[in-house]
């Protein structure tokens, strides 16, 4: 039996993960879970990353009391977010969160200096203000003592990573999220860095998935009472990458994945980048994944459109959970509205119901009733966004697609996996739930020797999940 840790930081909460592998299943078992989210202080959102690794370290002394030995542990975060050091590997100041609103309208200034096709060509990334690039470029305009102190980026798994080993690395998958790195060549691209006159040399050398970081420093093993070693593992830290890991892809050609959470993740695999006039005018992504496929995809507002309602409700004493949201949407079949889940207004509201009621009158609909109404019109936007998107990466790749595998938090909104394959016209398969976590542990297999490949691993899914159809109705 091989025990192993995942760690899994979400937008809204965390967990440590313990796996046990027999040779032929995975079982997960959550350890530790904690609360995530932004801290917000003088108008700026930031991640508490201190208190993030004071949690994980409580989850993995967890850990160690209930099994005698632990192999490695991997960890895997969302995208684009940083932390600064100086030359003495003090962090700077705490990482910003990639909501705070500092990155507002910067696109425009950068686009004056280097032509959005230009930026485009160099990455193959979706043009979002939260990307890492729009944030340095924020730190260089309101912040330039911050970057002529740093000496080292590290995305937020690095630095957690850090933190553990001491170790400094960019892994190959976040850095594919910065729109810095440039996916036909592998490596950073010196062309924007240069024009935007941001530095270089605070980049660290890529690791790739599967690699070895290091052992966990004494001290810190100290801190979660271990007694032995514990190697850290580079995963597809980008949680995206895990979960796509872990999408048990029937057909890789024919087959579409939505890895369904905060955000939703719609895509294909596929094995060299696209980057055109096409796909630059549709703006697709090239995110890089576990054995260097590429993630051709879009990244698209989720469930955060029913978080944020939810955060709203509770706060004005309508508390209701995700199932009675889920519920009520299922049983409500009146007005039905239609928004589009990635304007703009949807990133950081202060209000989210209000600010998709004030759409719907901008839109000349008519304004939902109930939280049942609310919610129902909210899944249908999505899927129908779904359909949408996925005419287009058809037509970009020039594939016909059969399947949508569905995978993440998402997957427990039964009625939203329904409204996939009602408006795609699609078999969706459902599962699993915990791709981001058992995406990561694939990868610590693959580096443990246990499985040879990502198709190997793929297997390993279908052997330990049960899986989910949901049929068009007719």
């Amino acid at each position: 039996m091989l025990n192993l840790i995942a760690v899994d930081l979400g937008a809204s909460n965390g967990r440590v993960i313990l796996s046990k592998y027999d040779g032929d299943k995975i079982e997960l078992k959550e350890i530790h879970k904690f609360l995530n989210g932004s801290e917000r202080v003088n108008g700026n959102m930031y991640w508490d990353i201190l208190g993030l690794f004071h949690d994980i370290k409580k989850g993995v002394m967890q850990a160690g009391r209930q099994v005698k030995e632990i192999k490695s542990m991997g960890i895997d975060t969302w995208g684009v977010d940083y932390g600064l050091l100086d030359i003495k590997d003090n962090l700077l100041a705490n990482p910003y969160h990639y909501r705070d609103s500092r990155t507002d309208d910067l696109y425009a200034e950068i686009f004056e200096k280097v032509p959005r096709d230009v930026v485009y060509n160099e990455t193959g990334i979706q043009f979002m203000q939260l990307n890492t690039l729009v944030q340095l470029y924020a730190d260089l305009k309101y912040r330039p003592w911050i970057l002529e102190n740093a000496n080292s980026l590290l995305f937020t798994p690095d630095l957690l990573n850090f933190f553990f080993t001491g170790e400094k690395y960019n892994e190959y998958t976040m850095a594919s999220t910065s729109q810095i790195f440039n996916p036909v060549k592998n490596k950073w691209s010196e062309k924007l860095l240069d024009r935007l006159n941001l530095p270089l040399d605070i980049f660290q050398d890529i690791i790739q998935p599967g690699q070895n970081i290091g052992g966990i420093l004494p001290v810190v093993k100290d801190d979660c009472g271990l007694s032995g070693d514990i190697d850290l593992i580079a995963v597809g830290s980008h949680d995206t990458a895990s979960a796509v890991a872990a999408t048990p892809l029937f057909n890789s050609d024919n087959s579409i994945y939505l890895s369904s959470g905060t955000w939703s993740l719609l895509g294909m695999e596929l094995d060299k980048p696209i980057i055109n006039s096409d796909t630059l005018r549709e703006n697709f992504t090239n995110e890089l994944g576990v054995e260097k496929k590429v993630r051709f995809l879009k990244n698209i507002t989720g469930l955060w459109l029913i978080q944020e309602c939810k955060h709203s409700w509770d706060k004005v004493g309508k508390e209701y959970s995700y199932q009675e949201i889920g519920e009520a949407a299922a049983q409500d079949h009146g007005n039905i509205f239609k928004i589009d889940p990635n304007d703009s207004r949807f990133l950081n509201p202060d209000d989210m119901p209000n600010e998709i009621i004030n759409y719907i009158k901008e839109t000349g609909q008519k304004e939902p009733e109930s939280i049942g109404e609310m919610a129902r019109g909210i899944y249908e936007s999505l899927a129908q966004y779904y359909n949408d998107i996925i005419s287009t990466l058809e037509r970009l790749t020039d594939k016909e697609t059969e399947t949508v595998h569905m995978v993440g938090g998402g997957i427990n909104a039964e009625i939203l996996c329904q409204f996939t394959a009602d408006y795609t016209e699609r078999r969706v398969v459902a599962g699993p739930a915990e791709a981001t976590a058992i995406g990561n542990i694939i990868t610590q297999l693959m580096a443990a020797g246990e499985i040879a490949n990502l198709e190997e691993g793929r297997q390993l899914v279908r052997n330990s999940i049960d899986l989910k159809e949901y049929l068009p109705h007719q």
